[in-house]
Order: structure tokens, then sequence, then C-alpha cells
């Protein structure tokens, strides 16, 4: 028995069908890579979101407004004290920046006050709070 010789036209379908598979193979893997991007882009950005989302709700409930209050000085009271009470580090950089508003707010031209005077005091505080 001899081998069957075979024709061009079967060698050239042989290598169109090997051809095909090999091309059919690297879409799958394409489109297989696309639709686990796609995944993880989705995955980012819902986590990205809803992480957006809950420090937005954990925002508005430390949310702070500034209020105003009239106090009386006392025998013992500077200004340093006053701001050391009233005073909040998240809204001011410095115990001098504090005093600064107070003096502004107050229209004083040094850092003198005297007991029984009455000042302006800013504070900050929740809206629910309020000293």
């Amino acid at each position: 028995m001899t081998p069957r010789r075979r024709r061009p036209q079967d060698i050239r379908s042989e290598r169109r069908i090997r051809n095909n598979r090999i091309r059919r193979r690297r879409e799958m893997r394409k489109n297989f890579l696309m639709f686990v991007m796609t995944l993880c882009l989705i995955v980012t950005t819902s986590v990205a979101v809803s992480s957006f989302r809950s420090n937005a709700k954990n925002d508005a409930s430390k949310e702070t407004y500034k209020y105003f209050k009239s106090i009386v000085v006392s025998d013992s009271d500077t200004l340093w004290s006053i701001a050391e009470t009233y005073m909040d580090e998240e809204h001011y950089d410095s115990v001098s920046e504090y005093i600064r508003e107070v003096m502004r707010i107050n229209s004083l031209k040094n850092d003198a006050i005297y007991a029984d005077a009455h000042l302006i005091v800013p504070y900050y505080a929740t809206a629910a709070v309020a000293p």
C-alpha cells in the first residue's frame, strides 16, 4: 500500500482550517480578557462609589457650624484662656489665629481685656449640640 499523495487544494484547505482554529483561539482569549477587564473595572468602580457614599454619610453626621456666644469676662480671664475654652483645632491653625479673630470681632485694639466686659467669641459645634 502506497501512501496517498495529497493534493495542493487539500493542503491549502488544511492550512485554512488550522489558521481558522488559531484565529478563533486568539479571539476567544481576547474576548475573555476583555470580559475579565470589564468585570474588574465594574468591581473597582462600585467599590469606589460605595466608599465615597459611605464617607459622605459619615461627614454629614460630623458637620459642624460656626456659632457666636456672648461671654462676660471674669478677673482671671485672658484671651489665651478664652481661646483654650472655645477654640477648635480643626478650624484654627493656632491659638494666635483664634485670638486675632476674637479681637477683630470685638474691635479690640490690643489683647487687654477687663473684668465684667462682654466679648463675642466664635465656636464650632454640630447643629444638634451647642454649648
